[in-house]
């Protein structure tokens, strides 16, 4: 079956959420970072970076999967979504629904039906965070898609809000 997934906020740690895959806030050059793909590269070991130097470069509004490496279980993959730096990679919310949709096609490719989301482009990227809920919530919820279940992980209550409010 394919439609668009439902769409759950929590707020807490992406690597210890139970689902099939997690997508990172991932750089083009692939090489972990700080915020949310440092606390998965932490998570998942070593062999993550490994995996993902022969799949460097990736541009903005692309994505890659790994395998989840040293992440507990259920999560078998990896997505490394890279998302638009606000005022430098243009057009911006087309490149961020692009992370998102593009997340979801490599979950696919994988047969993962759950995943986890950060709120991608809104840490060091400095994308305005109510903008970016926005085009992700309507990334998600157009996107065509074997996934069923997608969880919006917030850090922080500033994030969590965005979310909710995007949400509706």
């Amino acid at each position: 079956m394919t439609g668009a997934p439902r769409l759950d906020l929590v707020r807490g740690d992406i690597t210890a959420i139970a689902v099939d895959a997690i997508v990172t806030a991932a750089n083009s050059a692939l090489v972990g970072g700080g915020g949310v793909d440092a606390a998965v590269h932490a998570a998942a070991g070593p062999r993550l970076l490994a995996a993902l130097r022969p799949l460097a470069p990736c541009p903005p509004g692309g994505a890659v999967v790994t395998p989840a490496f040293d992440l507990d279980p259920p999560v078998r993959h990896v997505v490394h979504a890279v998302g638009p730096r606000h005022g430098i990679d243009e057009p911006a919310a087309e490149l961020l629904h692009g992370a998102y949709v593009e997340s979801l096609r490599r979950c696919d490719e994988v047969g993962a039906r759950s995943v986890a989301f950060p709120s991608i482009s809104t840490g060091v990227y400095r994308y305005p965070l109510a903008a970016a809920a926005a085009v992700s919530v309507a990334a998600l919820r157009t996107a065509t898609t074997r996934v069923t279940r997608c969880v919006l992980v917030a850090f922080d209550e500033r994030t969590h809000r965005a979310w909710a409010d995007a949400l509706g």
